[in-house]
């Protein structure tokens, strides 16, 4: 039996005529008296006496309507429920624990502003975990520093970033404007976990130029790498936006690669249209239609797109050495 029997049975029950029934439901006769006989077949009772040309509802009918309002009240409250539900916007997003530190709060306070009807559910891990949730369909979008591996995955540059090298108040570096590659060969640095977007860059980097580092520190946490740089004289390369605090109040000097081989830019990521199916070609990522959410992600990170510090801040530099 169907919510639609029961809803013919209660007018039905309700009027005590089929015709009057019909004509409120606009419904022929020969429908809603077959709607009655199906639910008095089904449940092998007598829902109705006819006297008179009258309808007058039996015991078992009294019985299952009561149930009968019960159900289809139920019903119309889930319907109800679930169409407020499809009218908000829902947005599970993930960020690397770099873009989640120094961005996030920002961008998610903008879209609580701007989309009120948005629900956003925020997650931070590194760059590894987090394309693996959006594989697994955990994440709708994500906004991250690392290297996105899967072909499966669009990944969209979209905010400025630059890694830097960062020292406290009593390394030796502190009074100096240049540092030269060379100078980092045997010192103590405070690193990133494995998986990390950042850890990677830098590791890619000491390869590239045969420099050998000693790993005083690991940890998932950018404020326990700012503090082991802070407290125990460690050095660190991390995101240029994560140390304008320290930076202002002097507690930190920071060397910008001349290169720019440390630039980079936090991309927005999620999965290509057709990559839910694995024997579907994935089409390039501008051939996708964003979600109504992703793309009001993507506007808001749009005004987070310029990387700057305030000129009170010295541009001291990291240089490869001249030979």
């Amino acid at each position: 039996m169907t919510i639609r029997h029961l809803k013919i049975f209660i007018v039905v029950a309700e009027t005590r005529s089929m015709s009057t029934a019909a004509h409120r439901l606009y419904l022929t006769q020969p429908t809603v008296s077959q709607a009655i006989r199906d639910l008095e077949t089904h449940y092998q009772v007598q829902l109705f006496e006819r006297l008179h040309k009258k309808l007058y509802i039996t015991e078992a009918g009294q019985q299952l309507l009561n149930l009968a309002r019960g159900a289809v009240g139920n019903f119309d409250s889930l319907e109800l429920s679930m169409q407020r539900f499809q009218e908000r916007l829902h947005l599970r997003i993930g960020s690397s624990l770099t873009v989640g530190t120094c961005l996030m709060s920002n961008v998610i306070s903008d879209l609580d502003k701007e989309y009120p009807r948005m629900d956003i559910y925020s997650f931070v891990s590194n760059t590894a975990e987090i394309e693996q949730k959006l594989l697994r369909h955990e994440l709708d979008v994500a906004v991250v520093e690392g290297i996105i591996t899967s072909p499966q995955l669009a990944s969209i540059p979209i905010v400025e970033d630059s890694l830097v090298l960062v020292c406290g108040k009593n390394h030796a570096f502190y009074h100096k404007d240049v540092v030269y590659a060379s100078e980092l060969e045997g010192q103590s640095f405070a690193i990133r976990e494995r998986g990390s977007g950042t850890r990677k860059l830098f590791e890619q980097y000491l390869s590239t130029h045969n420099i050998h580092i000693q790993t005083t520190w690991e940890a998932n946490c950018p404020r326990t790498i700012m503090n082991a740089v802070l407290y125990n004289n460690a050095l660190a390369v991390m995101s240029q936006r994560l140390v304008k605090h320290e930076c202002m109040h002097q507690s930190v000097k920071i060397f910008r690669y001349e290169t720019g081989e440390w630039d980079r830019y936090f991309k927005l990521v999620y999965l290509k249209k057709g990559a839910e199916n694995p024997d579907r070609l994935c089409p390039p990522a501008d051939g996708d239609a964003l979600s109504p959410g992703i793309q009001s992600l993507q506007v808001v990170l749009e005004r987070y797109r310029t990387l700057h510090l305030p000129e009170e801040i010295p541009a001291c530099l990291f240089k490869n050495n001249i030979f």
